[in-house]
């Protein structure tokens, strides 16, 4: 995880149980254990997405799916809010 992303960086999890989860960077440990300040869920529907904030979060290694570093400028620049989507499915292999 960490050549992936960079500490004190916006992140983007989605956990293997459909989870998006996006905050700063503060930590990862050898496990994959991941901590995250500023958090928030973005909770998607056709309807529009929730943004529910979370604060301070610690992420299990084993519940991730996919980590991904947010382009800031770009996200900046967009209202989550107003993105239409379906939720996604838990992935558990």
């Amino acid at each position: 995880f960490v050549s992936v992303i960079t500490l004190d960086g916006r992140v983007i999890v989605v956990s293997k149980y459909s989870k998006q989860i996006t905050g700063t960077a503060r930590g990862i440990d050898t496990t994959g254990n991941i901590i995250l300040e500023k958090c928030h869920e973005r909770v998607f529907s056709p309807e529009g997405t929730e943004v529910v904030p979370l604060g301070l979060y610690v992420i299990r290694g084993d519940s991730v799916g996919i980590i991904g570093q947010i382009d800031t400028d770009a996200e900046a620049e967009m209202n989550v809010e107003d993105l239409r989507a379906e939720p996604l499915s838990a992935t558990i292999l």
